[in-house]
């Protein structure tokens, strides 16, 4: 059986809070084994435990070709920093760092600030898309080649080959080029939740990969064909992005079967829709969904990472390798060759040059 697409398939490995790096690396490498294009690891200002960004650089050295995604929160967070840290964990990593997008909605998030109150979810989103377009520009900022390091000369840079960012957005300013090289991947694969407005406009203006969370394939594709027609909008390739489809799974009882449908998950499982059968049948919904061309893949977030993880790698996915629906290898080295998605041309460099 062909399929238009390739399947992509992705696994949170957040849960309850732990200061362990060797928890987290664990999981990664597992999730690497399995050949899974990326990894993801929720954070918010709500909830206790480490940084997620951090973590995740963390993991990097212990890995080699799993993405590595955290969650990180653009409200009440200055951009120029969060670029800066997330071009840090693409050099760390090779060129396997994404971020997934995210807002605070609460005023006792805000309280722990002090700098605002809470605001819509329209004007936190806004301000969402801006940070994600400055990050692109900030990485921009340096052509790839701006790196010169002759010792003979004494120079470090081309100063050339550096560009000033500037940027006036509704709730923030940048002034002058970023202090980090371009990374690696030229910009990190950013990741949001598309789900709902306004969430969906800035996924379809600056994401590249969208999760989405329905019930159903027909209501997937819906959500899809939505994002596709508002990124042309704007004037972007529909096919530049990678809609997956977001789960919580339950594989505790590996010998039931799945309830029928998709009922909304406790609360632990997320805020999403919720799985909960056995890895045989979880294949065979994945199968189903990108049969009908929904989806380009899935977002698995297990519901026990140290024990859901291992029955979806050793479960699920071998089931699906073994039917020839996932790969048995990673095609390159960076998380956008995992998503097959081209590395972007630098703004500021001449046509022609190196991208």
């Amino acid at each position: 059986m062909s399929y238009l697409r390739p399947l992509h398939l992705a696994a949170e490995i957040g849960g309850p809070p732990r200061y362990d790096p060797a928890h987290y690396t664990d999981l990664a490498r597992l999730a690497e084994r399995g050949t899974l294009d990326f990894v993801t690891l929720g954070d918010s200002f709500a909830r206790p435990g480490p940084d997620a960004l951090a973590v995740l650089s963390r993991v990097a050295p212990d890995t080699r070709r799993i993405g590595l995604v955290p969650t990180v929160t653009t409200t009440h967070t200055e951009p120029f920093h969060v670029s800066s840290a997330v071009a840090t964990l693409d050099w760390v990593s090779g060129g396997r760092a994404g971020w997934g997008v995210e807002v605070s909605t609460t005023a006792a998030e805000a309280r722990l600030f002090g700098r605002r109150p809470a605001a819509s979810a329209a004007a936190l989103w806004q301000e969402a898309g801006e940070a994600a377009d400055v990050g692109a520009r900030l990485w921009d900022s340096w052509e790839d080649d701006a790196e010169i390091r002759d010792a003979a000369s004494g120079r470090f840079l081309d100063r050339d080959k550096l560009h000033r960012t500037d940027f006036d957005g509704a709730a923030f300013s940048i002034r002058g080029p970023a202090v980090v090289p371009r990374p690696p991947q030229g910009r990190p694969v950013t990741v949001v939740d598309g789900t709902a407005d306004p969430a969906r406009e800035t996924a379809a203006r600056h994401a590249d990969v969208v999760l989405v969370r329905a019930t159903t394939p027909e209501r997937t594709a819906g959500i899809r064909d939505d994002l596709h027609r508002r990124a042309v909008a704007h004037g972007r390739d529909p096919g530049s992005l990678r809609v997956l489809a977001a789960l919580t799974v339950d594989l505790g009882d590996a010998e039931s079967a799945p309830e029928p449908g998709l009922a909304s998950g406790p609360p632990l499982a997320g805020h999403g829709t919720y799985y909960r059968g056995g890895p045989v049948d979880l294949a065979d919904l994945i199968t189903q969904w990108h049969r009908t061309g929904a989806v380009d893949g899935f977002h698995l977030t297990p519901i026990t990472p140290g024990r859901d993880l291992e029955r979806i790698v050793n479960g699920t996915v071998a089931l699906l390798q073994h039917r020839s629906l996932f790969r048995t290898f990673y095609p390159g080295g960076t998380l956008r060759e995992h998503l097959g998605l081209a590395r972007p041309a630098n703004r500021n460099a001449p046509q022609g040059a190196r991208v």
